[in-house]
């Protein structure tokens, strides 16, 4: 009998408690090699086509894609780092001060320990300036304008559908735009009959991309790259192919009840089919360049395909003293 007048539970025999402990020994290896084994396999899966290591992002079709993509990982890896500290500091409380059976004890408390709360601070805040420091070199790169490429074309973005002005720079002529060659053509769409972008492989491309009435963006998930098409503004990149294909692109802006339709197809080809494909849209009477959204052209094409008027005055960079019409027919101080 105990003190408190129970009676005392006999011990289970020596031979019991340690079957019991190599079964739950073996449960635990199992569990183990289980888990392993499913990481492995979807390791390896993943690595047969490099899906797994590229975490959701498809196969890198431009030079700088791999670039995007190594920022990208990074990202996740420092996440991947943070997650498994903070739950590896979560489990180790959980296990290392849990209450004893028959225990009431309290762990020590700390409070108020400015070390520890400077510590605190400071990690994150350099794990914050670590990352702007890659993201902000990498942006500065992606967006660099070099003004060595063959190629310009002008992307306008309307609803609901594109517009590519080929051998068109919108930045030109403080955002008035000019040709850059005899041979403009255009190609069009709409929602119901999507256009085409032909890019020539292995050749650096500057898009300058305008819109003549609300924000859009110009997204091509290949090219692990989008920009917002801005009213009144001239945004530009330089991008260069590299594999062939053919690729989807689409808006990826909220910019209307058409929005999900915005699609456009991209074809990567070798740049003697590039100047082919040109020469036949001007033979199939589409030379020359429709509007831009931006400045005077006011090219009329007779189709109710297009979107005319005298646009805005565009300005290449940040939007400051904008003058003119603006995109629901008022005027801008």
């Amino acid at each position: 009998m105990s003190q408190h007048g129970s009676e005392r539970r006999p011990l289970p025999p020596r031979e019991s408690t340690g079957r019991a402990r190599v079964n739950a020994s073996r449960k635990r290896r199992l569990v183990a090699r289980t888990t392993l084994a499913g990481v492995v396999l979807v390791t390896a899966s993943g690595c047969a086509n490099n899906a797994f290591t590229r975490l959701g992002f498809p196969n890198p079709a431009t030079k700088q894609g791999p670039g995007i993509l190594h920022l990208w990982q990074g990202q996740w890896i420092t996440a991947f780092v943070v997650g498994a500290l903070v739950w590896g500091l979560i489990l180790w409380c959980c296990f290392a001060y849990r209450r004893k059976r028959h225990g009431i004890e309290v762990p020590p408390q700390t409070r108020y320990n400015l070390p520890l709360e400077l510590l605190y601070t400071a990690i994150p805040l350099i794990m914050v300036g670590v990352i702007f420091y890659f993201t902000a070199k990498d942006e500065t790169s992606l967006l660099q304008i070099n003004n060595t490429q063959y190629t310009s074309i002008n992307v306008v973005g309307r609803q609901w559908s594109w517009t590519f002005n080929y051998n068109y720079d919108a930045s030109l002529n403080d955002g008035s735009g000019a040709a850059t060659s005899s041979d403009t053509a255009y190609d069009i769409g709409t929602p119901g009959q999507l256009p085409s972008l032909y890019l020539p492989e292995g050749e650096e491309v500057k898009f300058t991309l305008t819109s003549p009435d609300v924000i859009h963006s110009f997204w091509i998930p290949a090219f692990l790259f989008k920009l917002d098409v801005v009213p009144g503004r001239v945004n530009m990149f330089e991008v260069t192919p590299d594999r062939l294909g053919t690729f989807g692109g689409e808006c990826a802006e909220l910019c209307g009840v058409e929005h999900s339709r915005m699609l456009f197809t991209v074809h990567v080809v070798t740049p003697a089919q590039y100047q082919a494909h040109i020469q036949q849209l001007i033979t199939d009477k589409q030379g020359g360049t429709l509007t831009s959204g931006c400045g005077d052209n006011t090219t009329e094409v007779g189709t109710s395909l297009t979107t005319t008027g005298s646009g805005i005055n565009c300005v290449v960079g940040p939007m400051t003293s904008v003058e003119g019409k603006n995109a629901v027919g008022g005027y801008a101080p």
